[in-house]
């Protein structure tokens, strides 16, 4: 979990590979609506993260049914986010990324092809 730029995809991607862990980026969870608000410069309310969360939690409930383990690179900045992730799996484990605004603001500069902006 961490801030945008905060190195959760390559942090994630790391040690999902050192664990022989499936990876998957919580990008990838939002709907369009999210990717479109978010690419035009609006920020997301909770109501727009809340169909995401429970997207996610879905998938992090159907691995672990299945007896697989992952990790999911997510934002999950407020407390409510990480609760509704861990409703219904108390052995999920969080890791908060975090950097000075200094780091943050250079890697976010550096970035290519994402689509939300550096000023979200």
């Amino acid at each position: 979990m961490g801030v945008s730029g905060s190195g959760k995809s390559t942090v994630g991607e790391r040690l999902a590979e050192r664990l022989h862990w499936a990876f998957r980026d919580g990008d990838s969870f939002h709907p369009p609506e999210n990717v479109a608000k978010m690419r035009s410069g609006t920020p997301l309310t909770d109501e727009d993260r809340r169909p995401w969360l429970l997207t996610i939690q879905v998938y992090m409930r159907a691995e672990n049914a299945a007896g697989r383990s992952s990790v999911i690179a997510c934002s999950a900045l407020k407390d409510s986010h990480r609760r509704l992730l861990l409703q219904g799996d108390p052995g999920v484990q969080f890791a908060h990324l975090h950097g000075s605004k200094e780091l943050i603001a250079s890697r976010l500069q550096e970035r290519r092809g994402h689509f939300m902006p550096s000023t979200l």
